[in-house]
């Protein structure tokens, strides 16, 4: 029987409750977001609280809201933060994005978000994990409207496939938003790029774009990767 648990080294991240288990995915979206100088942190569709925890271990003293519509997701998540070093600074609240729009006055330096991504595709039968992958509950314009509560210097991050990149840069001009960081991701040297990680601002601004790569072959990891990821890794 495999773990139920994905252990970093400053932390460790239950997972038997969500559909959504820790990946790559979230681990890239979690070492790269800008958070330096941010306060203040959102985290949109934590799922296991992954992403919220990296933030808190990389940025002391931030506070960070974590939001998910799923309800087992948020109590795993709020279980996580609660066994974590930092369970002073982290809150999970079961909610949709929607809905806190509504009801949240709060400004945020930085947004977060690792987002449902299948659009027009067959769904898992499982409820729970295809709501966690579909783009049903949550579009890409609903997520620009995060944009909302940005502080004025505040940034949006998320982590895509490359094929939702025209969606959701549409998604973040309708919003009145600007790309002021790229990165392609290619999970192979030879491999075409297959996600993007995409940063937006509501002030206008060239877009400073790069590459990163993750394997050099199967296991063996980029330098790049691993000094991106070897502050959570325990192999790194």
């Amino acid at each position: 029987m495999s773990n139920t648990y994905f252990q970093f080294k400053q932390f460790r991240v239950e997972q038997e409750k969500c559909a959504m288990k820790v990946g790559t995915d979230g681990v890239l979206l979690g070492a790269w977001a800008d958070v330096a100088s941010a306060s203040r942190i959102l985290d949109i569709g934590t799922g296991t609280g992954l992403i919220s925890l990296m933030l808190a271990q990389r940025q002391p003293g931030a506070q960070i809201t974590a939001i998910e519509i799923d309800e087992a997701a948020t109590q795993q998540a709020q279980e996580n933060f609660d066994l974590s070093p930092w369970t002073d600074r982290l809150t999970c609240l079961h909610i949709s994005l929607q809905n806190f729009l509504k009801e949240e006055g709060a400004r945020f330096d930085a947004i977060v978000s690792n987002p449902p991504y299948f659009n027009n595709s067959l769904k898992n039968p499982d409820k729970q994990r295809s709501t966690a992958r579909h783009t049903d509950t949550l579009s890409y314009a609903e997520l620009m409207q995060a944009s909302s509560l940005l502080t004025e210097r505040g940034h949006l991050s998320v982590i895509l496939p490359t094929q939702a990149e025209e969606e959701i840069l549409d998604a973040a001009r309708q919003a009145h938003l600007h790309c002021s960081r790229k990165t392609d991701v290619r999970p192979k040297i030879e491999a075409a790029p297959k996600r993007i990680l995409l940063e937006f601002r509501k002030d206008f601004t060239t877009t400073n774009k790069s590459e990163l790569t993750i394997e050099i072959e199967r296991h063996v990891y980029t330098p790049e990767f691993k000094q991106m990821t070897e502050a959570f890794y325990l192999d790194k």
